[in-house]
């Protein structure tokens, strides 16, 4: 039987097969495109594998694309109607389980029955990659840290591919508060692979939740070539730097890099890109600047898809953008449509249904009150669930577009001493910040502190010289 790079027998494959698999899964690991190709050619390869049509599906529920999921699952439906699970070793047994789960929305069993399958098989390179963005789509910290954690002593420190795993460990380390132990983890994996984007990712969210925006800038500026085109991160990336920029105060280098690339003609109208677009246009909106033109083009972009209930961390961003575009009838449709598909029978074993009911729809109605100017609801609305907003899914960074518009609210409403609260825990956290100073000033104004504003004010202003932004095509 043949064996793939990490020791693992492939059932019902061949050495050809082990090689798309192994190419397969390098690409995986360092988020190229042409992952895509090799799953197929190992389809083409070896029809009957498990592990080739588990992968397969894996791709299809990762991205959070409702079509790409529900071709991934017509497809393995087919494969799966004539297999007998009993028969398969039980890593096979375990990957086929896990990705019918997927597929049939249980991502948390799905994410379960893959660390049953790396506690066994440690050096499933695939498991683990797989697990750890399940960990990242549930908003689980501790297990997209532990994770990986878990299983890196089976991995040698001269294999090639430890540096992979470290870049997902550095990514779980952030998520958990861990910053100075995960940006030298990910520090160690660029340097063993400089194209590992998920491990440049890691990094530059340890400078991010941290208000150090200006080493965050160096980090990314010295690493251009690596990191800004033919990969999956490439727009998550640029967003990255586009939030550095406006934390520099930098407004039109942001919307250089909106323009270029977050959101363009040429954009795919994928979700994961067009939340990063989204949740940037908002901090604008937030600090007052509205970008009408931009908004309509992105609110466009979300209503095409059409998307059922799928992914609750979406749905928000779709309403934002419908509310940054003055169309709140549109997201007022979306929540209405979101509340029917709850009540049908057979919804609640879907993860994405708790997710809904207990954050995304919230979060929703939050965000068309804020429309309204009812600070008052946005506050009732998002306060409770401030801290549990991470199971909606996504990342400390991209959620704190929503910390930022509970924190807008407080102030808007008049609540001071919540204000307070929100923005003592924001410059405790984050005190190289600029933003987290100027709405300390706004708060000591409102409260007729001029002297505390002021002193606000000033190291804001100091803190926002403290960037480069050297890249040329800026």
């Amino acid at each position: 039987m043949a064996t793939d790079r990490y020791g693992h027998d492939l059932y019902n494959g061949t050495s050809e097969a082990v090689g798309h698999l192994d190419r397969a899964v390098e690409d995986l690991l360092f988020f190229r495109p042409e992952v895509a190709g090799a799953v197929e050619e190992l389809l083409e390869a070896a029809p009957a594998s498990p592990v080739a049509h588990a992968f397969a599906a894996y791709l299809g529920v990762l991205g959070t694309e409702p079509t790409d999921a529900a071709a991934a699952r017509l497809r393995f439906d087919g494969y799966a109607a004539g297999l007998d699970v009993t028969r398969l070793p039980p890593r096979e047994r375990l990957h086929t389980a896990a990705a019918e789960s997927l597929l049939a929305g249980d991502l948390r069993r799905g994410s379960a029955l893959l660390e049953e399958l790396t506690t066994a098989y440690p050096r499933d390179a695939l498991a683990l990659f797989v697990g750890h963005q399940l960990d990242f789509l549930t908003g689980d910290a501790l297990r997209l840290r532990d994770r990986i954690g878990g299983a890196l002593s089976a991995w040698e420190e001269d294999d090639p591919h430890r540096g992979p795993l470290l870049g997902m460990y550095a990514f779980g380390l952030e998520e958990c508060g861990h910053y100075t132990h995960a940006r030298e983890t990910g520090s160690a994996a660029v340097e063993r692979n400089r194209d590992d984007v998920w491990a440049i990712h890691a990094v530059v969210h340890t400078y991010e939740m941290q208000g150090r925006f200006a080493e965050g800038i160096d980090f990314l500026d010295a690493r251009v070539a690596d990191w800004s085109d033919g990969n999956f991160l490439t727009v998550h990336n640029w967003w990255h730097y586009a939030l550095y920029a406006l934390e520099e105060g930098r407004t039109d280098t942001a919307l250089d890099i909106y323009d270029m690339a977050l959101h363009n003609e040429e954009s795919r109208g994928l979700a994961m890109e067009l939340l990063d677009a989204t949740s940037m246009l908002w901090r604008l909106h937030l600090a007052g600047n509205d970008q009408t033109r931009r908004w309509e083009t992105l609110a466009d972009s979300w209503s095409a898809r059409a998307d059922p209930p799928f992914y609750a961390f979406n749905d928000v961003h779709a309403v934002m953008s419908y509310v940054g575009a003055g169309r709140t009838e549109e997201a007022r449709r979306l929540i209405a449509d979101r509340r029917r598909w709850l009540a049908e029978p057979g919804s609640e074993t879907v993860t994405n249904h708790a997710m809904t009911a207990n954050v995304g729809l919230p979060v929703c109605e939050a965000l068309v009150a804020h429309a309204g100017g009812d600070h008052e609801t946005v506050v009732e609305l998002l306060w409770p669930l401030r801290r549990r907003l991470h199971e909606c899914g996504g990342s400390h960074a991209q959620r704190d577009a929503l910390q930022k518009t509970l924190v807008e609210a407080a102030l808007r409403s008049g609540r001071h001493d919540m204000a307070r609260l929100l923005i003592s825990e924001r410059t405790a956290l984050r005190p190289h910040s600029p933003y987290n100073w100027l709405i300390s000033a706004r708060l000591a104004d409102s409260r007729g502190d001029a002297t505390r504003a002021g002193l606000a004010r000033d190291r804001a202003s100091r803190l926002g010289r403290g960037g480069s932004l050297t890249y040329d095509r800026l």
